[in-house]
């Protein structure tokens, strides 16, 4: 953990690129104490904002891809077996929260990986069921890009905000501050996203 925090004090675009991979397998880092310290340090003009978002989702389409492709091949006992581990519980990680993102994926079907991307406790996971589903690789990568680019482009927002009202000393309490703000949004941009696949899906039918 040294070594992540180390990292969280240096961002760049690569260390950008590298946390938001390590978050989208199981490795515990906080995208919000990522994304938004940078888009907080792009506004003072010491990084590109776009460029940001750009690679922290790249990162995270990584990161997703490494899980999917683990869940793709190895199969659901291996998955479990891993959550269950010493290894597993070090990466805050347990059966539980696998069976969560499945049942998840499995009510909101491959729209999933896409509103996913949003929900805390499911966002770094989601890529685990649409492995074992063995969804077609390119609408996971496509719907995960997406996820993840409105996620990140959210708390770039956060950031940028930040960066006209508070002092750096003061950013990361700022950034637990707006958290509950943040999970408004989210919840309603979720509720949007899959209102949307829900209409599009029954005027298909409809017109059958």
């Amino acid at each position: 953990m040294n070594f992540i925090s180390s990292l969280l004090s240096n961002l760049n675009y690569g260390t950008i690129l590298f946390l938001m991979l390590l978050e989208s397998t199981v490795v515990p880092v906080p995208s919000e104490f990522v994304v938004t310290p940078a888009a907080y340090h792009a506004a003072g003009g010491h990084l590109d904002v776009f460029l940001v978002i750009l690679f922290a989702t790249i990162g995270a389409d990584l990161g997703a891809s490494i899980n999917y492709v683990v869940a793709y091949y190895v199969g659901r006992p291996v998955i479990y077996r891993f959550a269950n581990s010493k290894w597993g519980k070090m990466c805050l990680l347990n059966q539980e929260k696998v069976e969560k993102s499945e049942k998840y994926f499995d009510d909101h079907g491959i729209v999933a990986t896409l509103t996913g991307r949003l929900i805390p406790g499911i966002r770094h996971l989601i890529s685990i069921p649409a492995g074992l589903a063995k969804m077609n690789y390119w609408k996971f990568l496509l719907y995960t890009t997406i996820g993840a680019g409105v996620w990140h482009g959210i708390l770039a927002s956060l950031g940028w905000y930040l960066h006209t009202i508070v002092p750096e000393d003061q950013l990361n309490d700022k950034i637990t501050e707006y958290a509950e703000y943040i999970k408004l949004v989210i919840v309603g941009l979720v509720v949007i996203a899959i209102g949307y696949f829900v209409i599009r899906h029954l005027l298909k039918r409809k017109n059958k």
